[in-house]
């Protein structure tokens, strides 16, 4: 399948949001396709970039197409695909593991369930090896590489997870019926086709 084309990243972050699900990730190889995101802008209360341009946030200010990759609870890495106007990105939260599985399942622990190895962002990213020093990254250049969906899939669309502001807005994208989302979504008749 041909990678994302460059015009992919400049729509708007819900968009790309939803049209990220079904698009195949892989790092050096590893990785899956994705089933679950969310979207996030400077307007957004939730977002990093909502009080403006810092140090850590300088990446979803930058060019679209590249890594705004960070760190929470000084343990685990998330991974967002900067989108959009400035100060957008999508949280990648989970894939279904397709490419590499046996060094994910090293980077996870070589007990651990396939439906485990990249279920929530912290847990792809290990799965992955994706840290800071990605962070601003070109998607379209190694190790990175993003390539259309094989076909039309069927989205869920509902509200985000483990956030406090805003979080009843509808930003969070999944494809119906996946057994490698994060967490499953709430039965809504908020499901569209994937154009």
């Amino acid at each position: 399948m041909p990678p994302l084309p460059p015009a992919f990243y400049t729509q708007d972050v819900e968009d790309a949001a939803r049209a990220l699900i079904g698009v195949d990730l892989t790092v050096d190889g590893v990785g899956g396709t994705i089933v679950e995101t969310e979207a996030y802008d400077v307007a957004d209360p939730a977002s990093h970039s909502f009080a403006g341009a810092t140090t850590r946030n300088a990446a979803m200010f930058g060019a679209v197409g590249h890594a705004y990759v960070y760190r929470i609870y000084g343990l685990h890495h998330c991974l967002n695909i900067v989108c959009g106007s400035p100060g957008s990105a999508v949280l990648i939260r989970a894939i279904e593991p397709r490419h590499g599985l046996a060094r994910m399942r090293e980077r996870r622990g070589v007990d651990r369930p396939l439906r485990q190895l990249c279920a929530g962002p912290g847990r792809l990213c290990a799965a992955l090896a994706i840290d800071l020093a990605l962070n601003g990254a070109p998607l379209d250049a190694p190790p990175f590489r993003l390539t259309m969906a094989e076909r039309q899939v069927p989205v869920v669309t509902g509200p985000r997870i483990g956030i406090t502001k805003a979080a009843d807005r509808p930003r969070r994208f999944g494809l119906r019926d996946s057994p490698w989302l994060s967490r499953p979504f709430s039965d809504t008749p908020a499901a569209s086709q994937r154009n």
